[in-house]
């Protein structure tokens, strides 16, 4: 059997990396796509593996040349797929899956249209506000940064075929993987999963406009 694309899309925190490196640790039918960014490496981050890192100008010397099927800008820094990376895998008859965010995703869409899309949410707003925040008693710029991108991310949900839940990691695994063979009735639909995305994103703009509330009151508490 041939493989094929598939687009994986969560909002930010949403565990779509973990899972789309565990189905590459799994099956041996499933290619990871490594994204450039020019953002500079984290600790322990491998060029090659986890990114391919490139400068400002060798990313948009790539752009130029047709070299990324996609790309976009996030938190300031440049992020693309190379069209060599999605080749080397269908030319194996492999699947190849692309952890690209919303923006990306789109444009892959648009080039590619019978690429399978799946958006992974998490359980609830809680449970992603806790990723996001990581316990933190007070909100950091970086942090609400991140709220307000993932209610945005969270808005494209619709856009995709299929909506996984997050809500137990091998379970969403699974799920993934069985969407990927084609199985049906074992992720939501983007209309059956709406009322829970519109849960998560009310959740979220509550938490934003709470923490918008305090520093009010910190900066009238100083005057």
């Amino acid at each position: 059997m041939s493989g094929h694309l598939v687009i994986l899309s969560a909002p930010s925190g949403g565990g779509k990396t973990t899972i789309a490196r565990r189905l590459e640790r799994t099956r041996g039918d499933v290619g990871f796509s490594v994204s450039a960014t020019t953002r500079p490496p984290r600790e322990n981050e491998r060029d090659g593996v986890d990114y391919y890192f490139f400068t400002r100008d060798e990313f948009r010397r790539r752009r130029d040349a047709g070299e990324f099927l996609e790309w976009a800008e996030y938190a300031g820094h440049l992020y693309g797929t190379l069209r060599a990376e999605i080749d080397r895998y269908l030319a194996q008859d492999r699947h190849v899956l692309l952890d690209i965010e919303v923006q990306g995703a789109a444009q892959v869409r648009r080039h590619r249209p019978e690429a399978l899309a799946i958006f992974v949410v998490p359980p609830s707003a809680a449970a992603l506000l806790e990723r996001l925040t990581g316990r933190q008693t007070e909100a950091s710029g970086e942090v609400v940064r991140r709220v307000a991108q993932a209610d945005r991310e969270l808005e494209a949900a619709g856009e995709y075929d299929v909506v996984v839940v997050n809500d137990e990691l091998d379970r969403a695994v699974r799920a993934v993987s069985r969407v990927i063979d084609g199985a049906q009735g074992v992720a939501l639909t983007p209309t059956e999963a709406a009322p829970l995305v519109a849960e998560i994103r009310h959740g979220l703009r509550t938490w934003l406009d709470q923490h918008e509330q305090d520093r009010q009151q910190q900066r009238e508490d100083t005057e």
